[in-house]
């Protein structure tokens, strides 16, 4: 049986989905209402003490969890996390009110580029009905999936602020983040569809992601050989951007950076991957420390323009970094709608954030970084929105749709 596959007969006109190939998997979500009196009552059920808040332990059932949510929000940081049962994850999302979305970073960024009307392709490792139908008709995909189904991932988005009391103390909420929670077999496989290679011939833009829920290092070490094979089939002047993610594990993502570095044009990641790359925290409005921050990157991935987004600005660094000022502009653009605006993001609600006044602290730093920095490097800083029920799953998703629109609408940066 051969994957399924959509593809418009327009794929070659301007605005057509063979110009923009987004990879690697698409994911139906659960994005979850955060109910405080719902997981203080779990808190008290299960008697979870402060010290067993922890993002880092193993999720098997329902007290993990919640201690392991409850562990995030003490470290003031979002992150991805796999779950030993998909029914912990099932019966953890019965328990609130829910929406059912589309995920995964090819899916959202494909979203974002069609509300800024750029068409796109993704590539899909499952498919069901229910993607089917919440998936726009003016998108495309091809897929590696020979079967029906999609594990739904549990998406927690922690509110501005809150407490939870526990038996021995309280974990404060201070400020918003998401968190994600997996049992996906088919993104731990990760087959590639036998139609990448022929997609990325076809292609200006590539994107690949979503190694990062994968667990076993010979597939990976597979997956990531046939990829790099696939793309040495692309034009010459095509441009590929590999977007990070919150690994499982760290072993794992230092094979995939290894071995991705060398062969993308831009490496971009968001203030926890960054962190995770260098194992340690780093002061976000401190030029010197992201400077040393960068510079230690750097070490690590010497080939491709560097591109960090956080809430609080985005760079680019690496001897083209100025070529990219417009897609920096566009992603915080983006990102920053959809915080505010959610699902309900538009191409003038991206231009009406971009014409805000981002506070005086974000431009002091991104004008102090680029000045200190020995590599070329471009900074936007990010305007500050507070809203009542902010957007924080897919803000780096948004950036990425954003950035790379900015690319495809400029006819010039790439010739066909």
């Amino acid at each position: 049986m051969r994957p399924e596959k959509r593809i418009s007969t327009d794929a070659n006109s301007p605005s057509g989905p063979g110009r923009v190939l987004l990879g690697l998997g698409g994911t139906i979500d659960y994005e979850i209402v955060w109910n405080e009196q719902l997981l203080q009552r779990l808190a008290s059920e299960h008697g979870i003490r402060v010290d067993e808040c922890d993002p880092t332990r193993p999720i098997d059932d329902e007290r993990s969890l919640v201690a392991v949510i409850l562990g995030f929000a003490r470290e003031h940081r979002g992150g991805e996390r796999f779950v030993r049962s998909p029914a912990v994850i099932a019966a953890f999302a019965a328990l609130h009110d829910k929406t059912v979305t589309l995920g995964g970073t090819c899916v959202r960024a494909a979203l974002v580029m069609r509300a800024l009307g750029v068409r796109s392709t993704v590539h899909l490792v499952s498919i069901s009905d229910e993607f089917r139908r919440l998936f726009p008709e003016d998108c495309d995909y091809i897929s590696s999936a020979v079967g029906e189904g999609m594990r739904p991932h549990l998406i927690v988005q922690v509110p501005e602020r809150g407490r939870i009391r526990l038996v021995d103390g309280e974990v404060p909420i201070e400020g918003p983040d998401r968190l994600i929670f997996v049992n996906d077999p088919p993104h731990v496989r990760m087959a590639l569809s036998p139609d990448l290679e022929t997609s990325v011939r076809d292609a200006r833009w590539l994107l690949v992601s979503g190694f990062n829920a994968m667990t076993d290092l010979d597939l990976l070490e597979r997956r990531l050989s046939q990829l790099n094979s696939a793309l040495g089939a692309r034009r010459p002047a095509a441009m590929v951007m590999y977007e990070d993610a919150g690994f499982h594990s760290s072993r794992l993502q230092t094979t995939v950076r290894e071995r991705i570095a060398p062969t993308v044009d831009v490496y971009s990641m968001n203030e926890d991957e960054l962190q995770a790359h260098l194992g340690r925290s780093i002061d976000l409005l401190d030029p010197d420390s992201v400077a040393r921050a960068l510079d230690e990157l750097r070490a690590l991935m010497p080939g491709p323009t560097i591109v960090v987004h956080t809430r609080r600005w985005a760079l680019a660094s690496g001897p083209d970094a100025r070529c990219y000022a417009a897609s920096l502009r566009r992603g915080v653009g983006a990102a920053t709608a959809r915080y505010v605006h959610g699902d309900e993001l538009t191409a003038s609600r991206v231009a009406a954030i971009e014409e805000l006044r981002p506070p005086a602290s974000h431009g002091r730093f991104a004008a102090s970084l680029t000045r200190i920095r020995s590599e070329p490097t471009v900074c936007v800083p990010s305007c500050s929105i507070s809203v009542g029920h902010p957007t924080t799953i897919g803000l780096g998703d948004s950036f990425v749709g954003g950035f790379l629109t900015a690319l495809a609408a400029d006819q010039e940066d790439i010739p066909a």
